[in-house]
């Protein structure tokens, strides 16, 4: 090769390498950055790995002032058309989990709830025949009120807990695994339970707890 060439192909590696120091384009970084945004919006939600979706649960216990209950919704669409499930659905991209549990109530049921604790993730990859999903389930305690099936409930209902219907996908464990955990808390006395049944009587409190505890 000839000193030019040799002396020429330099000069332009230094003019690239200065250029990318002053700010400008080079080829490749013009490349890679039309690759990056090339029909991002289409490629937005898409991933080579098989991935679940997410969705919320609530167990909402309502009290009447003298019995304990447990809010339903009746399923009025595939899977499980006809049967009872407790309210909830898919989460939105926009939202935490919190947020959709509460959102998801009020859309089925008319109930806003202040205040709910998640206690359980439910991930049994069988537990929902349409797809792989993840549900994230929630509980609180309210003094009961009407509630009307809305959105894609057909109706909702307060059942009382040994009256509870046999429920969709795995809700009766939904219900088991809740009725332990509040066990836990009743037990414990912690800041969480304390704070569901402010607003409540003491003798009140005392009905509920009997009603929850589970049995020795």
């Amino acid at each position: 090769m000839k000193l030019q060439s040799i002396f020429g192909c330099v000069l332009v590696c230094v003019t690239q390498l200065l250029g990318c120091s002053m700010g400008a384009p080079s080829c490749v970084a013009a490349e890679v950055d039309s690759i990056n945004h090339k029909n991002m919006e289409e490629y937005q939600y898409h991933y080579k790995y098989p991935h679940p979706s997410v969705t919320m649960d609530c167990v909402i216990f309502g009290f009447d002032g003298e019995r304990l209950r447990v809010l339903l919704i009746e399923r009025g669409g595939e899977p499980f058309k006809g049967y009872w499930a407790f309210p909830g659905g898919f989460l939105e991209m926009e939202e935490s989990a919190d947020e959709g549990a509460k959102r998801e109530l009020m859309e089925e049921t008319g109930l806003e709830a202040p205040f709910v604790k998640q206690f359980h993730t439910f991930s049994t990859p069988d537990r929902d025949p349409r797809e792989r999903v993840l549900t994230i389930a929630y509980y609180t305690l309210v003094r009961m009120s009407e509630v009307k099936g809305m959105d894609d409930a057909a109706q909702a209902k307060w059942f009382v807990l040994d009256e509870v219907p046999q429920l969709a996908f795995d809700h009766g464990e939904i219900l088991r695994v809740a009725k332990e955990e509040i066990d836990k808390e009743i037990r414990l006395q912690t800041k969480d339970w304390i704070r569901m049944t402010e607003g409540f009587k003491v003798d009140e409190v005392k009905k509920i707890e009997g009603e929850l505890r589970m049995k020795e």
